[in-house]
């Protein structure tokens, strides 16, 4: 289990940040570069998979398992402002990251002074409150533990899931069949499910909880990675 260490921050290869936690030996992104496997896995296959082959809806329902250093959040509102949809965010954080740290992450020096401020806003608004960020993102971050946070009587759905915990091998408890079961159960239909983890164990346990599987081509450094949708039921 993650402790309040405080992480260090690194660049990875595309330019861009993360953070290495040195308790798990592990970084919150690929060092082969962290904005690149966020665009990839949690934007491309992710949400604009998601846009691509649904029907447009009032608003897209994200939840993201491992809020971490808020990339996948900003990346996911900078490609909703672009495409003008409405996003409903809800990001699940055991261990925020300090926002003095958060403020030294190099994420926002591709974007507009905008989308600057709304980061700086992703990480200073308060837990555990809806927060309005725009007429087009709200964001919902809370303080919680992953494996404690969904309830089987919450009448929240979701549209994506970014699985974004660290490694199965790290945290083996967040990437359980129990788990994935109760992320399936809190999904609408036709949702979809993204992570950068291919692990057989994954897959299985995804797929033993209800989840269609596909293995696609994985970031710059990895083959592959796994994208699984509920299915619609007719």
């Amino acid at each position: 289990m993650q402790s309040s260490v405080i992480p260090s921050l690194l660049l990875t290869k595309d330019g861009s940040h993360t953070l290495f936690n040195s308790q798990l030996n592990e970084c919150y992104h690929s060092t082969n570069g962290a904005r690149q496997e966020s665009l990839h896995v949690f934007i491309e296959a992710g949400l604009k998979h998601f846009v691509d082959n649904n029907t447009p809806q009032k608003s897209i329902q994200i939840v993201e398992l491992g809020f971490g250093t808020g990339l996948n959040a900003i990346l996911s509102y900078v490609f909703c402002k672009n495409k003008h949809i409405a996003c409903t965010y809800t990001g699940i954080e055991a261990y925020p990251i300090d926002i003095l740290l958060a403020a030294k992450l190099n994420y926002t020096d591709w974007m507009s002074d905008e989308d600057k401020a709304i980061f700086s806003q992703l990480h200073s608004c308060q837990w555990d409150e809806k927060i309005e960020l725009s007429h087009i993102f709200s964001l919902h971050k809370c303080h919680i533990r992953i494996e404690d946070y969904f309830n089987p009587s919450e009448s929240q759905k979701y549209d994506i899931v970014y699985m974004d915990a660290f490694d199965p091998a790290k945290q083996a408890e967040l990437w359980t069949e129990d788990l994935f079961k109760q992320i399936h159960n809190n999904m609408n239909e036709g949702g979809i499910i993204v992570t950068y983890s291919s692990k057989g164990d994954v897959k299985r346990a995804m797929r033993a909880a209800g989840f269609i599987i596909e293995r696609l081509p994985g970031p710059v450094g990895k083959r592959h990675m796994i994208r699984g949708r509920k299915k619609t039921e007719f």
